[in-house]
């Protein structure tokens, strides 16, 4: 027989229409966007009907250690009161998605897939230091790429001029990061074909991460690899909130929660021991 789990013993379920911290919950949501055009009253209707925003302020008070949802609407629908509530990292100007596909060939990461339509160079310098700490929690050595449709100067449009701006803040900061770019997709993952247009390059063997100069180019790499791969997705995960939150999207399975589950329990244990 399995093990059937049971709301109070195993699980805090949540009613929006009779918990007894309705107020506490709609004042605090009030308190924290009443400077953004929400009245008292619109505060009551979403904290009583919006499960996003309750998730959010569980975890802003400390009631739940994380949250996860997307399983319905638009993924920046979610992203905003995620942030509205949660906040970024101080030295963050914009969130960023994670996603990972897992590969017979291996693991790898593809960000900037569900936010910021077109980062400029100081948003790509920092979702990839936020990203490669994420590959780190896999336990891997993050091997960045900065990809494009030029390699290593070949062309000079500014997409191509934003990834070689991003590149050097990036080792400005971190220079122990194994990192490169511009390059076209091939050479980033094909160290013959990279050695070959570039033989100086500091990056060596297969990059894990990949770095898009805008969203089209992720989210229409990952998907594409996705399902041409045969590959098992992961994520995505969210970076920059100032609290654990990630926002699935409406075509995740159940494996697929669970594995988001899973990950971000670990993250927020990791950063209990810090």
């Amino acid at each position: 027989m399995g093990l059937r789990l049971k709301p109070e013993r195993d699980f805090e379920l949540v009613n929006p229409h009779a918990d007894s911290r309705y107020r506490d919950y709609w004042m605090l949501y009030h308190q924290i966007m009443e400077r953004r055009g929400v009245s008292p009253e619109a505060a009551r209707t979403i904290v009583r009907t919006n499960t996003t925003a309750i998730a959010a302020l569980m975890v802003r008070r400390g009631e739940a250690d994380t949250m996860i949802c997307g399983t319905y609407g638009e993924y920046l629908w979610h992203l905003r009161y995620v942030e509205n509530v949660l906040g970024l990292l101080a030295d963050v100007k914009s969130a960023a998605a994670l996603s990972i596909l897992v590969l017979p060939k291996g693991t790898f990461f593809f960000c900037d897939t569900h936010v910021t339509g077109d980062p400029d160079a100081g948003q790509i310098d920092r979702m990839i230091r936020l990203a490669a700490g994420e590959v780190r929690r896999f336990g891997l050595t993050p091997k960045v790429a900065l990809v494009s449709h030029s390699s290593f100067g070949t062309a000079n449009s500014a997409s191509a001029r934003k990834m070689r701006a991003a590149l050097e803040l990036v080792r400005r900061a971190e220079p122990e990061l194994e990192i490169e770019g511009e390059m076209t997709a091939d050479a980033a993952v094909d160290e013959e074909v990279r050695l070959n247009i570039f033989p100086n390059s500091r990056l060596r063997g297969e990059a894990n991460l990949l770095i898009f100069p805008t969203l089209d180019a992720a989210n229409a790499s990952f998907n594409i690899l996705k399902s041409l791969g045969d590959g098992q997705p992961v994520g995505p995960v969210l970076l920059g909130i100032a609290k654990s939150a990630h926002i699935v999207t409406p075509a995740v399975t159940a494996r697929g929660i669970t594995n988001m589950a899973a990950l971000a329990i670990a993250d927020t244990r990791e950063a209990a021991l810090l």
